[in-house]
């Protein structure tokens, strides 16, 4: 039986908005160069082929070993649109990683939202929104894990794992595995990537990413499926590095 165009539409419309969901995560899993080099990344975002959208990163050094890692994202689809933000602030010596301040801003389809965590050192505790305080044991932000994993990438790290404090205040773990090397055609062109596993606690997703080696471990592709149908697929289309700082 041919469906109705009501039908269609409606089914396209869900499609549309579960699939700019996953697209604007996967978006948001962009990662930065190691070690600590400034950099500026722009990705394409795909779902069953078409574009959906675009996003930037950008990791700026402050002086004194303090950094600002910023991202931006949109992403549309008939109707439909999501916009985000999220800006790191943070410190790097001795080849470690300290968060001080995260912001994250969501507009878009569905409620607005946004978040401030600012990480007390002092007192091992993470203020969320200027309300609510947790015990801070070392998580990451919902970003700066991501600068790890082409530290462990390029020590040859075939598993690891992280902690973290996601965009809406709470708690996560998320375990890596790499799988292999495999080489890519991307809108930024020909790379080989390391393909790594996202494995995420009661997950119904199925998440991949790939960091190439001739790009300081970048994030160069990433592309997410649940119960076998892609719900998003970003590609990297173009990257700039300084020296290495």
């Amino acid at each position: 039986m041919v469906m109705s165009f009501h039908s269609q539409a409606t089914q396209l419309i869900n499609i549309a908005r579960n699939g700019l969901a996953a697209v604007a995560f996967l978006i948001g899993f962009n990662a930065a160069a190691a070690p600590l080099s400034e950099f500026n990344a722009e990705y394409k975002a795909f779902q069953y082929g078409k574009e959906l959208g675009t996003a930037s990163l950008m990791l700026e050094s402050l002086g004194r070993d303090r950094y600002r890692l910023s991202y931006q994202s949109k992403v549309s689809l008939f109707f439909l649109s999501d916009k985000r933000k999220e800006v790191s602030l943070f410190s790097f010596n001795n080849n470690q990683i300290k968060p001080f301040k995260y912001t994250y801003e969501r507009t878009g389809f569905g409620s607005d939202s946004s978040l401030v965590a600012e990480f007390d050192r002092k007192k091992n505790r993470v203020l969320i929104n200027k309300e609510e305080s947790v015990e801070w044991q070392s998580e990451f932000d919902n970003q700066l894990y991501r600068l790890d994993i082409q530290l462990q990438l390029s020590q040859g790290k075939k598993q690891f794992a992280y902690d973290l404090i996601n965009s809406r205040g709470q708690k996560r773990h998320y375990d890596m595995l790499v799988l292999g090397r495999e080489q890519l055609e991307l809108p930024y062109g020909m790379l080989e990537g390391v393909k790594v596993k996202i494995v995420r606690e009661n997950a119904k997703r199925e998440t991949y990413a790939w960091f190439a080696p001739s790009l300081n471990y970048q994030l160069v592709r990433l592309q997410q499926f649940k119960e076998g149908e892609e719900q998003g697929d970003i590609q990297l289309s173009s990257f700039q590095s300084k020296e290495t700082l």
